[in-house]
């Protein structure tokens, strides 16, 4: 499932950029700021994982993670609606979403570090 999020993601970005220029793109109303997207996506890709480590059957674990998706929004007081048109913005934009990824990917590494956990053991 963390994988699939994954290329989903980028594909959807590769497509959203295809179909339009950045500078065509207004950035929505409720904008997330860069910090608070890559708090936000952090908490999605570790909460996949421990979904996907939960060993739930496929339609208990999306409901899992859903149900969880949706009290992580509240904590940070985004709504969905917000996210993915900030997520689409970013998209569009390229570099920021290359930006944003950069430090989430740098931040998960971390956490991996200090839980002692080796990327080839995931």
């Amino acid at each position: 499932m963390k994988n699939t999020f994954l290329y989903l993601l980028l594909i959807l970005g590769a497509w959203l950029q295809a179909c339009q220029k950045p500078e065509d793109v207004a950035p929505p109303s409720k904008l997330l700021p860069q910090d608070k997207m890559v708090s936000v996506l952090v908490n999605i890709h570790i909460l996949e994982a421990q979904v996907d480590a939960s060993a739930l059957p496929s339609d208990s674990a999306r409901a899992l993670f859903l149900q969880q998706k949706k009290e992580l929004f509240k904590r940070y007081g985004v709504t969905d609606s917000s996210f993915r048109q900030s997520y689409r913005y970013y998209a569009v934009h390229d570099k920021d979403l290359d930006d944003i990824y950069k430090i989430v990917i740098d931040s998960l590494g971390k956490r991996e570090q200090k839980l002692g956990v080796s990327p080839d053991a995931l």
